[in-house]
């Protein structure tokens, strides 16, 4: 076969140069036609959109073409034109094939028909094949480089913060340990503890739930600074928002409070819908009209309104209010309830509208280092609400005084030998600062309208899963 220089899809569906010779390689969605003519629809990931390969029978022979099967590969050369078929505007004229790998009909289990989402889980390692994990997969690369971006104008800086570590950032006591010790013969002391000495980092160690502390560290340097990576929750929590493993973007910043921290939170997330509905368009449009009717209206919704902002006791009226008048909730409303996802989206798609900021939580129910209010009873969160989400950005300005975080770390009994140095930065130069955390998956949700978190990520991890 001629060697010519290969054209991805993606480019060639833009070319004019009718009459060239080109190359392209991927994989067949669909082969179908005539005794004379056949069409096959190629793909080769760099778009949605496939490209025909239009395919004289007689010139190469039945048998030859017998393998070309849904889920094969091949390479093809011919002559572009212009397309006759609606649809398309340009397509192939074959002149040389040849198949690289086959793909029995008989066993190859995307076959072209509909497969729920529940069946494509179960081969996670055959799904980004489909359109619609092409589509989220694709997405998914755009957001995070659109993240990088938008940071990397505003002058922040990415620092990198460790996946393993001795601190439990939300304290909420949900981690993966990680350890070398043999488990079948543990060296315990006479009260019947673990005994770490001999443990591979000298003490006990977990795979990390944040990389916040450690980025306040730097921003307290650095003045402003971002963390992007993977973060680890061992809660047994089998929702459609909720994964073991999972993304995590933390802004951090210097000398912010509470009101700059959800300027750059609303700042942000708009940034990364205006992104996608830029850059992904044929993708989002493809998810729109087979998944979701109202996605694209609903992005175009967030861009143009601002978000509420909305003190939690405030929040709580609306809740009560609506519950006097008939509004059945599954969990119960009161001043001091840490909100259900019901109650968070009740406010943002039947009451305002439009996104909403929710800030000055009661303090019981956020985490020790959120700045206290005057009123001793709440904290300065910040809570951004979404439509159909619910939570999709949770921070807060930090509590920069030493010894009202000394004292707070005293009363929920978090032990001191992992928070000294997280101290010393109150104790050194200690400056009002503030930052939030953006679950990846959850705005990919957003963007991509997926009902559920798992099918957003390449391989999911849950509760009693770990496949692939």
């Amino acid at each position: 076969m001629e060697t010519i220089k290969r054209t991805k899809i993606v480019d060639l569906l833009k070319s004019t140069a009718f009459g060239s010779t080109v190359n392209v390689k991927g994989w067949v969605r669909t082969r179908r036609g005539s005794k004379q003519v056949n069409f096959i629809a190629l793909n080769d990931g760099s778009t949605i959109n496939n490209v025909q390969i239009v395919v004289d029978v007689e010139k190469f022979g039945e048998e030859f073409l017998k393998p070309i099967t849904t889920g094969a590969s091949m390479s093809v050369n011919g002559t572009l034109v212009q397309s006759q078929g609606k649809g398309q505007s340009v397509e192939i004229q074959a002149t040389e094939i040849e198949i690289y790998g086959t793909a029995d009909p008989a066993t190859y289990p995307l076959q072209k028909k509909g497969h729920s989402m529940e069946f494509l889980r179960e081969i996670a390692h055959l799904r980004p094949r489909t359109n619609t994990f092409g589509a989220i997969f694709r997405i998914r690369h755009n957001m995070a480089f659109a993240i990088h971006k938008f940071f990397h104008d505003k002058g922040f800086f990415y620092f990198h913060t460790p996946i393993i570590t001795a601190s439990d950032c939300e304290g909420a006591g949900q981690m993966f340990q990680v350890t070398t010790k043999n488990l079948y013969n543990l060296k315990k002391d006479e009260n019947g503890s673990i005994i770490y000495d001999d443990d591979f980092f000298g003490k006990q160690t977990s795979l990390t739930v944040s990389g916040q502390l450690e980025g306040e560290l730097a921003a307290t340097a650095l003045g402003q600074i971002y963390t992007f990576g993977p973060t680890f929750r061992a809660e047994n929590s089998n929702t459609p928002r909720h994964l073991a493993e999972f993304w995590m973007i933390e802004p951090e910043v210097a000398f912010y409070d509470i009101n700059d921290n959800m300027e750059l939170a609303e700042e942000f997330i708009k940034y990364c819908v205006q992104w996608a509905l830029d850059n992904c368009m044929d993708d989002i449009k493809f998810l729109n009209d087979m998944f979701d009717k109202g996605l694209i209206e609903r992005l175009q919704g967030v861009l143009k309104d601002e978000f509420v902002r909305l003190p939690y006791t405030e929040g709580i009226k609306i809740l009560e209010d609506a519950v006097a008048k008939g509004h059945k909730f599954e969990f119960p409303v009161y001043w001091g309830v840490d909100l259900a996802s019901e109650h968070e989206r009740f406010l943002v798609e039947d009451h305002f509208k439009r996104p909403v900021i929710l800030t000055d939580y009661p303090k019981e129910i956020k985490a020790f280092y959120m700045k206290q209010n005057e009123d001793g009873k709440t904290v300065r969160a910040m809570d951004v609400l979404f439509p159909k989400i619910g939570e999709i950005i949770g921070g807060s300005e930090r509590e920069a005084d030493y010894d009202k975080l000394y004292n707070r770390i005293q009363e929920l009994h978090i032990p001191m030998k992992d928070m000294w140095w997280y101290l010393d930065t109150r104790r050194f130069g200690t400056v009002p600062h503030s930052g939030f955390g953006l679950g990846f998956e959850r705005l990919l949700l957003f963007v991509t309208g997926m009902a559920n978190i798992r099918d957003v990520i390449p391989f999911p991890r849950t509760p009693n899963n770990a496949e692939f």
